[in-house]
């Protein structure tokens, strides 16, 4: 039994790889938000959407994932995406995108959320800041 077990699992990862790399190469990015839409408050138990807007540099440019950091009622929130670089791209200007994610409430002090929003002048993150209270 151990043999053929063996024996399948070694197949497997024959027939998964390829000599020919066909997969794209790329690195990931975390891009400024532009705007967010957030409720005014939140109730104990809930689930909200909150949404968010970024610009989309290039066409290279395609959305992951968010990047999110949890400290007791903080919550610091980017958004990542995946720039692929063996393709022709093409720059674009003011394309924006939304992207969103549903928050539930199991807290009942307010959150605060740290929406990145880029660097400054010194090279220091910048974020938008947001607290909303939770209501029972």
């Amino acid at each position: 039994m151990k043999k053929i077990f063996l024996l399948v699992v070694l197949s497997m990862s024959l027939f998964a790889c390829s000599l020919d790399d066909d997969t794209p190469n790329f690195y990931q990015e975390i891009l400024p938000i532009e705007s967010v839409t957030i409720p005014e408050e939140f109730e104990f138990g809930g689930i909200y959407e909150i949404s968010m807007t970024y610009f989309r540099p290039s066409s290279c440019h395609v959305f992951h994932n968010f990047y999110y950091e949890i400290n007791e009622n903080e919550r610091t929130v980017a958004i990542i995406n995946n720039v692929y670089t063996e393709q022709n791209c093409e720059e674009l200007e003011d394309e924006e995108v939304e992207v969103s994610f549903n928050f539930e409430v199991t807290r009942t002090d307010p959150y605060v959320f740290r929406f990145y929003q880029g660097t400054d002048e010194s090279g220091d993150d910048t974020y938008y800041i947001v607290e909303v209270p939770v209501v029972e």
